[in-house]
């Protein structure tokens, strides 16, 4: 048996075979670039679908597949499935004065007690088909079918218009509560049910192509903690890449908070998750690489502040290269040092990125009010022993790396294996999952790393 998980990302998409203990037999990837001007940003509908029947040419014979993809990338076509325009990409912000809009129709209370999501965002497709409705008459009058990307990839291998439950959770169309599309917001956009595909749970057998049968799998974050073996409570999961995502099941969804903008997305097995995000993380450490010592790799770097003591002899870094997001939402902070002295090194400003990251996950736990157990991290913030002790450190928490790295595909894989019956549960197949390293709090003390952290973050990290 040969389980292919598919991971469909923003500008590259991987596909991994997995046989029936979850060894990965062999991996692919195909970048591509998107389409940007200004706030659009857009992609042909008909090359991610091109771009995947290379993969599945390539990769081999699988028995079934599921593929994951990001939630709100939104296609419309006719009533054959035929692209009126190029897709809209999640990134795209065209939308705002949309969703100003809905949110004085609606009020972000009534929008997050419905759909799980604290704020109405240009991104939102909801948004964005209020504003193709308004800005291409045109366009609007053909469609016939609403897609996203993960339904538009399963209606063009299988022919089922189809879509899963975690895809459309961030839509702010769809009721995580009762799983079904909430009708008062299709109402106000103007949209009937029979525009969007039929909605299914996650793992559900929807057809076949070519002899491989068709499951439906989840959003990329919950596929990628699936595949961390990230599934019950007491265990959440960290992603040190360019960004870092905290992922957090949860049995309920939090009551509305007005200054919280932490969303609840519907889980694969009808719970919950709640996900918190910052823009900007191991993007920190590869900038300061590339502009002071572009000579160095990182596990070089890391050697360099290995020898720096806990807390950077004084320095302190705020990591807003982007901006803040949460615990603080903050598009006009900035990155900053803090505490330099003329004995202060290239490893000191290395180490204080790396301890203001660790402090940045710890600060979204404390923010999410989360009891853990355990940490399961990706990424590649993963591969550095040193980076992870200093997070177990500060988080006082278990935190173990995972053997394989292709969480996102093998969480897919696990969804498809237990949509053909070929695994009984989720739960079941992640038991196959293997860690690699666990490191546990050495006693190291963090405490004033921490108040400095907070400190500076208070004075500097301040709305204009």
């Amino acid at each position: 048996m040969k389980c292919l998980g598919i991971d469909y990302g923003t500008t590259s998409v991987k596909a991994a075979l997995f046989d029936e203990n979850l060894n990965q037999l062999s991996v692919l990837s195909k970048d591509y670039t998107l389409i940007t001007k200004g706030d659009t940003v857009e992609f042909p509908a008909e090359n991610y679908v091109s771009i995947l029947k290379e993969l599945l040419s390539e990769i081999g014979f699988a028995d079934c597949l599921a593929i994951d993809t990001q939630c709100e990338t939104l296609i419309l076509t006719d009533g054959d499935g035929n692209p009126l325009r190029n897709a809209i990409v999640w990134l795209d912000n065209r939308a705002e004065k949309e969703a100003r809009e809905i949110e004085a129709a609606f009020g972000r209370k009534k929008v997050y007690e419905i759909t799980g999501q604290p704020e109405i965002t240009a991104t939102w497709p909801a948004c964005k088909l209020l504003w193709v409705k308004k800005n291409e008459p045109e366009v609007w009058a053909k469609t016939k079918k609403i897609f996203l990307l993960e339904d538009y990839l399963l209606y063009k291998l299988t022919g089922k218009f189809a879509t899963e439950k975690t895809l459309q959770s961030s839509t702010i169309y769809f009721d995580i509560h009762k799983g079904v599309w909430w009708k008062e917001m299709l109402d106000y956009i103007g949209v009937s049910e029979d525009m969007l595909p039929e909605l299914f749970d996650s793992a559900s057998l929807v057809g076949e192509y070519g002899g491989t049968k068709i499951v439906t799998s989840a959003i990329d974050q919950i596929a990628g903690a699936i595949g961390a073996g990230v599934i019950k409570k007491g265990i959440v999961s960290e992603m040190t890449g360019t960004t870092m995502v905290v992922f957090v099941p949860t049995d309920k969804v939090p009551e509305y908070n007005e200054s919280s903008i932490v969303p609840c997305h519907y889980n694969y097995d009808g719970s919950y998750v709640l996900l918190s995000w910052s823009p900007t993380a191991g993007m920190a450490l590869k900038w300061f690489k590339n502009a002071f010592l572009p000579e160095y790799s990182f596990a070089q770097i890391d050697v360099l502040a290995k020898d720096i003591p806990v807390g950077s002899d004084g320095v302190t870094f705020l990591p807003y290269l982007c901006g803040s997001t949460m615990p603080k939402y903050n598009p006009d902070a900035r990155a900053s040092f803090t505490g330099i002295t003329a004995e202060h090194k290239p490893a000191h400003f290395a180490r204080s990125i790396m301890e203001a990251i660790s402090c940045m996950l710890k600060s979204s736990l404390d923010y999410l009010g989360i009891e853990a157990s355990e940490i399961r991290s990706m990424g590649g913030g993963a591969n550095s022993a040193l980076w992870c002790q200093m997070k177990s450190d500060i988080t006082g928490k278990t935190l173990v790396t995972l053997k394989n790295k292709e969480t996102a595909c093998l969480g897919s894989a696990i969804l498809a294996g237990v949509g053909c019956g070929y695994f009984e549960s989720v739960e079941k197949a992640a038991s196959l999952i293997k860690t690699d390293k666990t490191y546990v709090p050495s006693g190291e003390d963090y405490t004033n790393v921490y108040k400095a952290f907070l400190k500076y973050d208070d004075i500097l990290n301040v709305k204009k």
